[in-house]
């Protein structure tokens, strides 16, 4: 049974660049995007040569670009890098052969939006592109769960702008890091020694400053941005990887955050 929020009622028109894996292919990607009225899908690009440069001139919402390029299957995670950096208003699907959890975990943390495996059905890209338009992360259980259980295994978290100026202070990332952890506001609250409404400003103020909403968004928005660590709990001068996953996998903290499509 799919975990997903409703499909909100989307009247502007969604730009949309096709970049698959070869020129044939993201024609047709192209021809059949271009069968839903909301998409207004710009010319596909040919050659890996011209992904990022036709992204800076056109500007698209939304950008599926296959993760294979030129035969190498992992090519596409550098673009996507190069999209994230030079024109972060454009967000990206990265398209899979498989859902391997190796290219879901890079996928994300190269910058990507959203995953889409080939094997789904071709009306689930149209909603996966409406979704990752609106601002949501695009995974199916499986592949939320790949990349949840990969945030427990001493992989850098990053909360620094694309010029490398941290956007929170160290106590904010001390509550990111136990976010990830999967601590509660109460949890939170005991270990750094502060109040539960103290913990709730840190939180509204952390969600501010990332343009995002619900607490997984927090920690897929550091951890897809990957790089600089976070700083640990009571830690004033090392730098320190993620510990601890605890439930922060399972269905029920799926569901509470409404903003994360979990489809299948």
């Amino acid at each position: 049974m799919a975990l997903a929020t409703t499909l909100p009622e989307i009247s502007e028109v969604i730009r949309v660049l096709a970049a698959d894996s070869t020129p044939m292919a993201s024609q047709l990607l192209a021809s059949a995007l271009e069968r839903n009225e909301q998409f207004q899908v710009l010319e596909p690009v040919s050659d890996s040569a011209s992904i990022v440069a036709a992204v800076l001139k056109e500007k698209p919402a939304v950008v599926v670009l296959s993760a294979e390029r030129d035969g190498d299957p992992r090519r596409g995670f550098q673009f996507v890098r190069e999209i994230v950096g030079s024109q972060p208003e454009s967000r990206v699907i990265v398209l899979l052969d498989s859902s391997e959890r190796s290219l879901v975990v890079e996928a994300f943390r190269a910058g990507a939006r959203g995953v889409f495996c080939r094997s789904e059905a071709l009306k689930s890209l149209a909603k996966c592109i409406h979704c990752v338009s609106q601002g949501q992360i695009w995974a199916n259980t499986t592949q939320l769960r790949y990349l949840l259980d990969a945030l427990g295994e001493a992989l850098p978290l990053r909360t620094v702008d694309t010029r490398g100026a941290a956007l929170l202070s160290r106590r904010e990332q001390e509550v990111v890091r136990c976010v990830a952890e999967g601590l509660s506001n109460r949890e939170i609250a005991q270990r750094l020694s502060l109040t539960e409404h103290t913990v709730k400003n840190y939180l509204f103020r952390i969600f501010d400053k990332l343009g995002v909403s619900k607490r997984v968004e927090v920690v897929l928005f550091a951890y897809s941005r990957g790089g600089a660590e976070l700083a640990k709990p009571g830690d004033r001068g090392a730098r320190n990887s993620v510990a601890g996953r605890k439930a922060a996998g399972d269905s029920a903290a799926v569901t509470r955050f409404p903003s994360v499509s979990v489809q299948g």
